[in-house]
């Protein structure tokens, strides 16, 4: 063979830069290369949505994948990673001879396909059931197209990773995860790789990308250099990635070139294209002294762009609102299967979800994107959220139908459906065909409930549609008939069940028999919130100016480099307050406040026999780069803070940080030595702090209002034209629990799905039925172990409706626990003994006779085969259970446990690794979480 010559004639030594020849022949490297193995992870992080609105994407995901085959063509070495499953469904229903190609280089091993999840998500915002469906359908559509799940987590972009994650992780069979944010500069955590564990004692092996996830076109050595310098030195080996990203792209022939050259050369090591498993096998074959040295992380992986949890309100809340939709329409097409045959509507339901999932990414949710890639995010989460009530509609009706209402002159029927798992009380509204006069409401049993009138949606002349609001008891998951009698209320005596307990209402005070509450008249916020039971006053003589805060914001739309929004800001000027209802079932004040062009009303509302205050929140926002934080500060002393996680709860620092969160967050410390907490629970909104103080406080990032999709360092240029986000109205609602020090016996996440997923009434007519004036199809008792998923499974069987039950339930306390849940729905009981915030999936036969079977989170059984035929290396690893083959349980039943009764055992956790997966021992191992 002839070797490369220089013009000179002599042989070819170093090439790194300038023209050189391509495929130089192999030949020893330097005795002086240094000793480690750099695995070159060629890739093309594409965001589907960005600063293009996703038909662009959808282009560029084909015209990347193109050019990845192309190289493996040219390159026999040549390694490509996929890590987002939308793009190759993309690809496969536009271009099948691509997608055939792409299947023959994933048999041939050299297209390589991790994440197993729909697209990479913002991973601090969704919640836990989106979590579950982003593996749910991204690992069954590889395992359905190329016969193997991903094993490896990969999640390049995001800005952050909740503390959860290993959980779900683990439930979708990964053992390890790559991230890239936050870099060593924005976090305590100095190591590059190191064992992560999740509040319930799940682990995976996690990665942090060094300097970057993508490249530009030509040589490596600058991400080499770079990536070098960032990472944990001692590591030796390590992963380096490689391609032309964000819009496309991927590993160009200059990129690769580049690497065999600097292999030849030995410039960093030994460079060798390569996957991530390929690595974290690698890893794993170094042994237990090198693994059991690495370092452990138990907390959330954050903060990178702060901002983003508050920006573009709009998202957040169609976001939300999908979520609670399609876990309802869910809950009742399983109802309307197992208990009518209704076909089980997956594909519908699919649909739905793939849309949700979708703009759960991170340039999407997190409010990134330019302006118009919201008006698709609007109208794909307005197909899910009508796709989901349709489902729910249909059941209701095949269930309205079939419940005997008998006819009763000068009435109307109402039923009223519960979506959640537990009985619910809670207030309804309702418009109705009204006739003139007085109006009450009577419960299923004929008894009088505690009614008022409202104001009327409807501004006409015509009496055809009255409304009012009711008290409803309704039973779990399920429904319970009401009627709107056209007469006065009958006289009942003040001791009778169901009356109304003291209620008064004035511009000042709000007060029952539980609580009295003061509102300052020149700032219109609460001065005292006094619990009559305890005496306790957690907002006793606060500043109520605090309350409102608003701020010239000129921050990027991401919020880089932003530590905290917790600044001190201009209050909004209170306009008025006005009384507009007195009981008595509730009590409504209405709080009006402005500053500049932009106003808010606050309406408070007090129920008769609650101490709970809600707040209905319309703010009319007409700011640019400025933000508002609505504050709640409390006369607490020694603070704590926690915060609601996907599946979990986690304690901060009370230091004002911004911080992403859930549905709700506490604040528990003393009042004159006694303990005593606030809670906060929200709809809509992610961006909270704690901050200390002689008045500790919860702060809310109602809104800021940014340029759209401006990333410093770039400067807005005075002569252009920007668009501002957050212009105009939104609505949100949120409510403040006072409690004695544990903020568990209000359980603010039933509190938030209740807020957010509210029952739904319905106008019914007279007639007969077989079912009964009120009923249940499944419960979980309202204890610590919460349903927090109940659906057909994805698979299609032979029970009613072409589907068995899947019921999904997490403990919430962070306490071990046995859980009861009843299922009438298909005549079962299950009871299952849970760690702490362990999160648990059963498959439920329609058929009394056949076992539950406990799944992973994509609905493989944990001890058995995938739908594969073959067990994914690492499912099953979260926790197992023992779950008895028949019904009832062999050997005694717990007490109480009656014939249906399935008793799932919690066994030994298979502890994971220093890599994240399972031992092989069948003993449980010293670090053993349960």
């Amino acid at each position: 063979m002839s070797r490369p010559r220089t013009t000179t004639g002599a042989p070819l030594s170093n090439a790194p830069a300038g023209t050189q020849p391509r495929d130089l022949p192999p030949t020893q490297r330097p005795h002086a290369t240094p000793d480690r193995t750099i695995h070159m992870i060629g890739n093309s992080h594409i965001d589907p949505v960005w600063l293009w609105p996703w038909q662009e994407g959808y282009q560029e995901a084909r015209a990347t994948f193109w050019s990845a085959i192309h190289r493996m063509d040219e390159y026999p070495d040549f390694v490509f990673t996929c890590d987002q499953m939308v793009l190759l469904s993309w690809v496969e229903e536009s271009d099948p001879e691509l997608f055939a190609r792409i299947t023959e280089r994933v048999a041939e091993g050299r297209w390589v396909n991790v994440g197993g999840w729909w697209v990479e998500p913002d991973c601090n915002m969704p919640m836990g059931e989106s979590f579950a469906r982003q593996g749910l359908y991204g690992q069954r559509y590889l395992i359905s197209r190329f016969g193997k799940p991903a094993t490896v987590g990969m999640n390049v972009d995001p800005f952050g990773h909740s503390a959860s994650l290993p959980t779900v992780l683990r439930g979708h069979g990964l053992d390890s995860y790559l991230f890239l944010r936050p870099g060593p500069h924005e976090s305590d955590l100095a190591d590059t790789l190191f064992r992560w564990r999740a509040p319930d004692g799940s682990t995976v092996l996690a990665y942090r990308i060094p300097f970057e996830y993508c490249s530009p076109a030509g040589s490596v050595d600058g991400q080499v250099d770079k990536a070098l310098g960032t990472l944990d030195r001692s590591l030796g080996d390590v992963m380096v990635l490689y391609g032309v990203g964000n819009h496309g792209g991927g590993p160009t022939i200059a990129n690769i070139e580049s690497i065999h050259r600097y292999d030849r050369m030995g410039s960093f090591g030994r460079l060798t294209m390569s996957s991530p498993r390929d690595y974290l096998d690698s890893v794993q074959a170094r042994g237990p002294e090198f693994l059991d040295g690495l370092a452990e992380w138990s907390d959330d992986l954050q903060h990178h762009a702060p901002g983003c949890y508050s920006a573009h309100s709009g998202i957040k809340a169609w976001q939300r609102r999908a979520q609670f939709a399609l876990l309802s329409a869910e809950r009742w097409a399983a109802v309307a299967a197992a208990h009518d045959g209704t076909p089980y509507p997956r594909e519908d339901l699919e649909r739905a979800w793939k849309q949700v999932l979708f703009n759960q990414f991170h340039d999407v949710l997190p409010g990134s994107a330019i302006e118009h890639a919201y008006d698709d995010a609007r109208d794909q989460l307005g197909e899910a959220v009508a796709i989901a009530k349709r489902v729910i509609v249909r059941a209701h009706n095949t269930i309205a139908r079939q419940v005997d209402v008998p006819m009763e002159e000068a009435s109307q029927p109402v039923l009223v459906f519960n979506p959640h798992p537990w009985p619910v009380s809670t207030d309804v509204e309702l418009h109705y065909g009204s006739t003139p006069g007085p109006v009450h409401v009577v419960d299923d049993e004929g008894r009088t409930v505690v009614s008022q009138p409202t104001q009327s949606k409807a501004t006409t002349n015509q009496t055809g549609r009255g409304a009012l609001v009711f008290r409803a008891e309704v039973p779990a998951l399920g429904y319970r008939l009401y009627r709107v009698r056209m007469a006065a209320e009958p006289a009942r005596p003040e001791w009778s069940a169901g009356s109304p307990g003291r209620l008064s209402a004035s511009e000042t005070v709000l007060e029952n028999d539980l609580v009295r509450i003061e509102l300052d008249p020149a700032t219109g916020w609460i001065r005292s919130y006094r619990d009559k039971r305890t005496g306790l006053d957690v907002m006793r003589g606060v500043d109520g100016a605090q309350h409102t805060q608003v701020c010239a914001d000129p921050t990027d739309t991401w919020g880089h480099r932003v530590v905290s929004y917790a600044w001190a800001g201009d209050p909004m000027k209170l306009a008025r307050i006005v009384v507009r209802e007195s009981g008595p079932l509730r009590a409504r004040v209405r709080v009006e406040r402005e500053w500049g062009a932009s106003t808010m009303t606050e309406e408070l509302l007090l129920d008769h026999d609650s101490a709970v205050l809600r707040v209905d929140v319309t703010l009319d926002w007409r700011e640019h780069a400025h933000l508002l934080k609505l504050r709640f500060p409390t006369a607490l002393s020694d603070p704590r803070a926690t915060y609601q996680i996907p599946y979990a709860a986690l304690e901060r620092p009370v230091d004002g940080a911004e911080e992403p969160g859930q549905g709700w967050v506490d604040l528990t410390g003393t009042v004159d030595g006694r303990p005593a907490g606030l809670t906060l629970v929200t709809t809509n909104k992610h961006g909270y702090d704690v901050s200390p103080g002689d008045e500790p406080s919860i702060g809310v990032t109602a809104v800021r209002s940014p340029v759209y999709a401006w990333h410093d360092p770039r400067l807005l240029d005075g002569e252009d034209i920007y668009s501002y986000q957050d212009q105009g109205v939104q609505r949100f609602s949120y409510e403040l629990v006072a409690h004695d020090g544990d903020r568990r016996t209000a359980d603010p996440g039933r509190r938030a799905a209740v807020l957010g997923s509210p029952v739904r009434a319905m106008l019914e007519s007279f007639h007969a039925g077989s079912l009964p004036r009120t009923g249940s199809f499944a419960s979980d008792h309202a204890g610590a172990v919460m349903v927090t998923a109940l659906k057909g499974t994805e698979d299609v069987t032979d029970g009613p409706g072409g589907a068995d039950l899947v019921v999904r339930a997490v403990e919430t306390r962070g306490e071990p626990g046995t859980a009861r849940i009843d299922l009438p729905l298909v005549g079962r009981t299950l009871e299952a003994d849970f760690g702490p915030y362990q999160l648990r999936t059963f498959r439920v036969p329609a058929d009394p006779a056949a076992p539950v079977v406990e799944l992973d989170l994509v609905e493989r059984p944990l001890d058995g085969a995938g739908a594969d035929g073959a067990t994914p290396e690492g499912a099953g690893a979260v926790r197992s259970g023992e779950i008895d083959a028949d019904v009832p349980a062999a050997g005694p039943a717990p007490e109480g446990a009656g014939e249906g009764t399935t008793v799932l055992t919690a066994t030994q956790v298979s502890s994971p690794d220093a890599t994240g997966r399972p031992r092989a021992a069948d003993a449980p191992s010293a670090d053993d979480p349960a």
